[in-house]
């Protein structure tokens, strides 16, 4: 019966696969948990785990809905930092997936970046369905998907679904109108190790009662 119980047990609710570091996002719409592979990409899994350990997420949103106009129930969500340069960590070097093995496929995470492949930061992308476009190919070097999803897709396909707008450029129209705060960010695995550093943004707030 135990094995038959643990058997049924949610992913989510497993112990980490070796290699793996659980981390629960907690937002207005709802909880996302996702998996990162540390084993095949430990520098884009370490950047986005001191963001989650410094608390640099607490308070963001996702702010992006990237839907595509063949099929709108498929694309991919951004979340994070935006650009508040108070949160910000060192600009992290691309860890394509030609050398990760790891792919775009539906329900991967993986780092947003800007024109420099090697400039990402505290933003993120969470696919619904394949996005193959991603992937490094030839002298595109693509992005980083560093895990999946293992719980909450149902609350990624709402936010993907919400009314957006605004916008430019690569943007124009995918700004969500009314963005999804990410309340916290919080590992289910392993011990949370702070980088130590000033957190400006949380300067001059008054502590909670």
């Amino acid at each position: 019966m135990a094995l038959l119980a643990i058997a049924a047990a949610p992913a989510s609710q497993r112990q980490a696969a070796p290699g793996q570091v659980r981390v629960r996002l907690v937002t207005s719409a709802g909880n996302i948990i996702v998996a990162l592979d540390a084993r095949h990409a430990p520098k884009t899994v370490a950047n986005f785990l001191a963001y989650v350990d410094d608390g640099r997420l607490e308070g963001t949103t996702f702010y992006r809905t990237a839907r595509r106009k063949a099929d709108p129930t498929q694309g991919f969500i951004q979340g994070g930092i935006g650009t508040d340069a108070r949160r910000m960590l060192e600009p992290l070097p691309l860890e394509p997936t030609s050398r990760t093995g790891l792919r775009h496929l539906s329900g991967s995470i993986s780092m947003a970046h800007g024109p420099n492949p090697d400039s990402a930061n505290g933003n993120f992308s969470i696919m619904v369905g394949d996005n193959p476009g991603l992937d490094a190919r030839g002298a595109n070097r693509g992005f980083a998907a560093f895990g999946r999803v293992i719980g909450g897709m149902d609350v990624v396909r709402r936010i993907l679904a919400l009314p957006s707008g605004g916008g430019r450029d690569v943007m124009k129209g995918q700004m969500i109108l009314k963005p999804v705060t990410i309340v916290r960010a919080e590992r289910l695995d392993g011990v949370a190790k702070p980088t130590g550093r000033v957190k400006p943004w949380l300067l001059g707030l008054k502590p909670a009662n």
